[in-house]
């Protein structure tokens, strides 16, 4: 009898080891960040991927986590990635597949919480220079528009090319920056088709300036462009950033997910308050129609789907010559540790 009641109290001991050590992982979400300035680079804070991030900057959450965060405008995809090689940004904010294309250089990059759950590019031809528009290989020898070369923008207008068995090469990518730029560039038929994020498309959808020929703002149309389940735009880091500033990383990822939790609910009123109003380019109505197409595919929880991983890893296959998909390790090119906390935090 004696002999049953240690073993129990030994049992009940280790269940309270056991129980204390899990309390650790989500007590790491409240310590103090290691860097309390941090600048997050971006392609465009107007763009409606980014919209999370503003959410968050513009309601205080960053504040709240105990961050001091500059969005800083680095003009693209790819400027971002090199921004923040060169310590010019700690953070990126962009697409996932950057991380898989830096360890295929070498470089260990993760993500570790996301924006959105589809690329919100929609791929649209001039209603002005392509009246006799009659299917993709009519895009060869042709100028299109992206927001940078080597951004998700310029991904989608390559793999829908591919595709339709026109080669990247064989058109001109002309580089749009800033949604007024783009839409300037469309208008005055600079383009003959253009690849870009909202609000560039709605505005030139509602003044019929374009033919959308391929959409991935929504999930269904990310699904058909891709061939698979999608991952959106995500912060991505140096993977010894993460591994020096975990508290850091927590806090950036807590004030994303609250932020997308907001979002789930946020009605026109709520969002027009507090969106810059620079960033609604002189259309209220505009803006609130362009979020209402990508409400969808915002993230929820900021958890990185496996799938959309794999999904991204073949569209890199598909895209960049040599880029050899069986020597990327996909577990380390992001991590769920960090939104899952921040996902238990706020009950997303």
């Amino acid at each position: 009898m004696e002999c049953k009641r240690l073993d129990r109290r030994n049992l009940l001991a280790s269940a309270a080891v056991a129980l204390s050590g899990l309390c650790v992982r989500p007590a790491l979400a409240q310590g103090k960040p290691e860097k309390a300035r941090v600048t997050i680079g971006l392609g465009s804070p107007a763009s409606l991927v980014c919209l999370p991030l503003t959410i968050a900057d513009r309601l205080g959450y960053f504040g709240a986590e105990g961050l001091a965060v500059e969005l800083h405008d680095f003009g693209g995809g790819m400027h971002t990635v090199q921004a923040v090689q060169a310590g010019q940004g700690d953070i990126g904010a962009g697409a996932f597949e950057h991380t898989i294309s830096l360890q295929g250089r070498n470089q260990s990059y993760r993500a570790f919480v996301l924006l959105a759950r589809a690329p919100q590019v929609a791929l649209g031809v001039s209603s002005r220079t392509m009246t006799g528009y009659r299917s993709v290989a009519d895009l060869r020898g042709r100028r299109v528009g992206i927001a940078s070369i080597g951004s998700m923008s310029a991904m989608v207008a390559s793999l829908v090319l591919m595709r339709n068995g026109v080669l990247p090469q064989e058109v001109q990518f002309i580089e749009f920056a800033t949604a007024a730029a783009a839409v300037a560039a469309v208008r005055a038929g600079q383009v003959d088709a253009i690849s870009h994020h909202e609000p560039v498309m709605s505005m030139l959808e509602h003044k019929a300036d374009v033919r959308i020929i391929a959409d991935t703002r929504s999930l269904r149309g990310s699904l058909d462009v891709f061939g698979g389940p999608t991952v959106g735009p995500c912060l991505f880091a140096p993977s010894d950033f993460l591994q020096k500033h975990p508290q850091t990383v927590q806090a950036l990822a807590n004030a994303v997910v609250h932020a997308l939790k907001w979002l789930q609910t946020a009605g026109p009123s709520d969002l027009i308050k507090v969106v810059p109003e620079a960033y609604l380019l002189g259309d209220r109505g505009l803006y609130l129609a362009s979020f209402n197409k990508v409400r969808e595919a915002i993230a929820i929880d900021g958890m990185i789907p496996e799938e959309g991983a794999r999904t991204a890893l073949r569209t890199l296959g598909r895209l960049e010559a040599g880029f050899k998909a069986d020597k990327i390790d996909l577990g380390r090119t992001f991590t769920n540790e960090f939104a899952r906390r921040a996902k238990d935090k706020y009950r997303a």
